[in-house]
């Protein structure tokens, strides 16, 4: 059984790694030949600003006042230069908007977790081809594009990495740092001829980005004082820097100045996700080579932001965020990024129209490039007859202006080389007529079909992949749930007692097909997690159809069980799982479910047998069906609730060590000394909450008593329950107290409350549990008191499932749902609050952090795991078989949202689909671990001597 267990989390992670493999891999490609305009360029310099974690509406709006918090920045906008918003993609996070703004190209997912600083893939940039480029800002983002830069031009000047305080000073110094030293760069130029020279040539690049913004929106939330002040900062340093700039170059007019933004951020102060808030930055252009602002009486957008910012009136040029890189090359006359699939922003260009139709025509030969690569690269590892060249779409063509679509239906039939030369020799054709807006729109129809056939080459394999990863999903829960039915079920018991002797032709075509596919791929030169996605089924299947005989019983005893009976449960069981996948996307089904389970005692005869545990069940149901409508992650932090929970905590430690003196056994001094640790480690982290919060609200930092103080509850949170008594009750309240230790310092509201109601809910369901099996008539009940989890079972006492026992694990999954989205949590990967983790630390530490945030997620599911143990030795049954089930239940939930996933539409959609199959993963894989850590806390005894006993799993 451990082997099984052990190949099934290998599979999950498989299942888990396949999304990434699937939707999101590296788009770069490698063997283009630069291209540049070939004309002379409005500037010889660009300056861009890149407010970090600055949302578009929190500059364009204006405050209670009616004035501007950027006053320099709108001047800009209506006086001089062109204005918009830049739309990112997801994720939205630092390494992937500033690739997108400065290369040109979307990062994948994956390359967040793979660094920071330093970069998992070699890339071309906008730094790359510039002459020089000095930057100064984060350590966090300028060393990745000096570390991929050929050649000794790329300069970096950062602050050290603790500055990055989210509550020991105000984060507007990050920003005022960058100002200062950028004023000292010049200063020192003016006496050190060698800089002096550098900073005169031509296509140079000055980049500064500002964390601040992002710093004081996770420590207080865009919302607050914090924040805004910041703007105003930075609104002022820009001011002072572009002063500087024009009075060190004698105002020449060869200065660009962009300022931006690489994501927004969400009303509770994180990102990564795809809403709105953290997808619309700003974007403001100024200087040589960009137009200015235009007056206009209407404008056509889907929003209402124009009316809301009073900006109706000057022209709003919106772009993607991979746009602004090659704006900013065209500007400077430096090659466009290899890798970038920007589309230059005409609109925002001040220059003849012969600039922009050449410009233009240069951004069309270099993204066509990448996809002649890309087609070439895929080409070659094809087999001939398998291979499918790009078409393009005939509503594509039949949408475009009707001058092109002769020319275009070229490209529909065949995007080849001789047809790409055909359509640019037009193109340079219109150039040399000076029919410069037609080179313009057939360019840009160009581009945007040569985008559409390099994501068809990256996704080309994408079918293939998808089809073995559900035929292996399928595959293992039809294992899992053929495990169940022949090892932990009387289902088919009797049903035949012929045993057949095993062909020897089921393993040698598995094996025959096996060495087809691997040749197969072989052949065709796939990497070697094509290997693992194509093979894995193989296995997994040659396992499911070992068990024919099985299946067959399973047949026979289905058949014979009522239609009506079995349709009811089957629809019931689809129900259920429905209202577990609909959670994800509206919590207020988890407070239906709740609801229903509250009355699921007066549908049975347990009220009329048991009405105490009946009453208490409905109680903390209903009261725990309150947490879905509570506000989600942004709410405004409230210690008292925090202090309230840990008062609660306190009352209910009294009654459990007065109880403890009461008693005269032998246990009874080393018993009091574990909960008096457990009361005292509870005072020290409500005192720990209340005054770093003070001291984070004086701006004084995190005091480091209170720092160790809550990483030395963290570490024994998980190792005092061990020296409580193994008794059951005992033992659960023991791993409460001390999980909620750690979870008070994690808590910022309401949700510190919600373990507390969890597990007095887990304790009624073990006690209604043990009735629901006495009433059946399966066992005889026994008292809590009595029961240790310790205590060795025999392997005889174990019994086989019942039907009921779907409904308990069916409850486990339910309650694991609950646990994640009862404290505030929502179905994305921004659902987190770094003000939850400042008692542990405050400087940027974004796997640390990330670490400590996915704890206090773990917490209540380790509390229900921990209850799901005692459910399982209450009620006889081995905890590998009621296990099995809960996994069959995930694994379905799993596959639903994995045809869920998308890569089109809206980013919110797109990152919501992401999210929800990486959360009902991890929940899986986590299960699996969070299995083996409840059994650790409930089974395990540390004692000074003597060995510790463990019951049978």
């Amino acid at each position: 059984m451990l082997l099984f267990f052990t190949l099934g989390l290998l599979i999950h992670f498989v299942f888990f790694a396949s999304i990434f493999d699937i939707y999101f891999t590296s788009p770069l490609v490698h063997g283009m030949t630069p291209q540049f305009t070939p004309l002379p360029p409005p500037a010889r310099r660009l300056v861009l600003f890149v407010a970090d974690g600055l949302r578009a509406d929190a500059l364009y709006e204006l405050d209670e006042n009616g004035n501007s918090r950027a006053p320099f920045i709108r001047n800009i906008i209506m006086h001089e230069g062109s204005w918009g918003i830049s739309h990112t993609r997801v994720p939205t996070e630092s390494r992937p908007g500033h690739v997108a703004l400065i290369a040109g190209f979307y990062e994948d997912v994956s390359a967040v977790a793979k660094g920071w600083k330093e970069n998992p893939v070699e890339f071309d940039s906008l730094f790359n081809e510039s002459k020089y480029t000095w930057s100064w800002g984060s350590p966090d983002i300028l060393p990745m594009f000096a570390k991929g830069a050929s050649g000794d031009h790329v300069y970096t000047y950062s602050y050290d990495a603790k500055r990055e305080d989210f509550g020991a000073q105000d984060a507007t110094k990050l920003d005022t740092w960058v100002f200062d030293n950028v004023k000292d760069f010049f200063h020192h130029a003016r006496n050190n001829q060698s800089l002096f020279s550098k900073i005169n040539e031509e296509k140079i690049v000055f980049f500064l980005h500002l964390l601040g913004i992002d710093t004081n929106g996770h420590a207080h939330r865009p919302s607050s004082r914090d924040y805004k002040h910041n703007i105003k900062k930075v609104d002022d340093g820009v001011k002072e820097i572009v002063s500087m700039f024009n009075h060190f170059y004698g105002n020449d007019g060869k200065t660009t100045f962009i300022f931006t933004s690489d994501h927004g951020m969400t009303d509770w102060g994180s990102h990564g996700a795809g809403h709105p808030s953290e997808t619309l930055t700003p974007l403001v252009t100024w200087g040589a080579g960009i137009k200015y602002p235009q007056r206009v009486s209407a404008q056509q957008f889907d929003d209402a932001f124009l009316k809301e910012w009073r900006l109706e009136n000057w022209k709003r040029l919106d772009v993607n965020q991979a746009d602004i890189a090659p704006l900013m090359t065209s500007l400077i006359g430096v090659p466009f990024p290899l890798n970038s699939v920007g589309i230059l922003p005409v609109d925002y260009l001040n220059n003849t129209d012969l600039f922009k139709a050449e410009s233009m025509f240069t951004n069309a030969v270099q993204i066509l490039e990448q996809f002649k690569v890309k087609m070439t690269q895929k080409k070659e590892v094809t087999l001939p007859f398998l291979f499918t060249p790009f078409k393009g779409k005939k509503k594509h063509i039949l949408g475009m202006r009707k001058p092109f679509k002769p020319i275009l239906f070229f490209i529909y039939r065949l995007l080849s080389d001789s047809k790409q030369f055909n359509i640019l020799r037009k193109a340079r054709s219109y150039i040399k007529h000076r029919k410069f807006d037609e080179v313009v729109s057939l360019c840009k129809e160009l581009i945007h079909l040569a985008l559409k056939g390099l994501s068809y080459y990256h996704t080309y394999d994408r079918f293939f992949l998808g089809v073995n990863v559900v035929i292996g999903f399928v595959g293992w829960i039809s294992y899992a749930s053929l495990l169940i039915i022949k090892s932990h079920s009387n289902l088919i018991k009797g049903v035949s007692k012929e045993v057949k002797k095993p062909s020897h032709l089921l393993p040698c075509s598995f094996v025959a097909i096996g060495i087809l596919v691997a040749f197969f791929l072989l052949i065709q030169a796939c990497p070697w997690t094509y290997y693992v996605y194509g093979l894995l089924p193989l296995p997994i299947w040659y396992a499911v159809l070992r068990e024919f005989q099985v299946i067959q019983d399973l047949v026979v005893s289905v058949l014979t069980y009522p239609l009506s009976h079995f349709v009811g449960y089957l629809l019931a069981f689809t129900l259920g799982i429905e209202v577990l996948v609909l959670s994800f996307f509206y919590r207020y089904m988890l407070t239906a479910g709740l609801t229903a389970f509250a009355a699921w005692p007066f549908l049975t005869r347990l009220w009329t047998r048991a009405k105490m545990t009946s009453l208490s069940w409905t109680f903390f149901s209903l009261l725990l069906a309150v947490f879905p409508l509570m506000p989600v992650v942004g709410r405004k932090p409230d210690i008292s609730l925090v202090m309230g929970a840990g008062l609660l905590v306190l009352l209910l430690s009294l009654c459990v060590v007065t109880s403890l003196m009461k008693r005269k056994d032998s246990f009874i001094k080393e018993e009091l000394l574990v909960h008096l640790l457990q009361v005292l480690s509870t005072v020290l982290s409500m005192y720990v909450v209340y005054s770093t919060q003070s001291s984070l609200l004086r701006k004084q930092g995190l005091p480091l008593m209170n720092q160790i103080i809550s990483w030395a509850t963290l570490a024994s949170s998980l190792v005092v329950p061990l020296l409580s008594s193994p008794v059951l009750f005992q033992r659960l309240f023991s791993i409460l107290l001390s999980l909620m230790s750690t979870y008070l310092l994690l808590s910022t509201g309401y949700e510190a409350l919600f373990p507390l109601v969890l597990s007095c809910l887990m304790f009624v369901w073990i006690n209604i549990e043990q009735e629901t099996l006495q009433q059946s008539g399966v066992c005889c009940k026994q008292k809590l008191t009595s029961i240790q989890f310790s205590y060795n079972t025999d392997i005889t006492q174990f019994r086989q499932l019942y039907l009921d026992d779907i409904r308990r694990a069916f409850f486990l999954v339910f309650f694991l749902v609950t646990a994640f989205f009862g404290t505030g949590n929502i179905a994305s990967i921004n659902s987190f609050d770094l003000a939850s983790v400042y008692c542990f630390l405050t400087v940027f530490s974004p796997f640390m952090m990330g670490a400590l945030m996915m704890w206090k997620i773990l917490i209540p599911f380790v509390l229900v795991m921990c209850a799901f143990e005692a459910v399982q030795l209450t009620t006889q049954l081995s905890s590998k078989s009621l296990f099995l089930i809960v996994l069959v239940i995930s694994d379905i939930m799993a596959l639903h949202f994995f045809f869920l996933v998308k890569d089109y539409g809206s980013w919110l959609d797109i990152g919501t689909s992401i999210s929800h199959y990486v959360i009902v993963m991890s929940m899986t894989i986590f299960l699996v671990f969070l299995n083996g850590l409840a059994q650790l806390l409930t089974t395990k005894k540390l004692r000074l001597c003597g060995k510790p006993k463990s019951h049978f799993m």
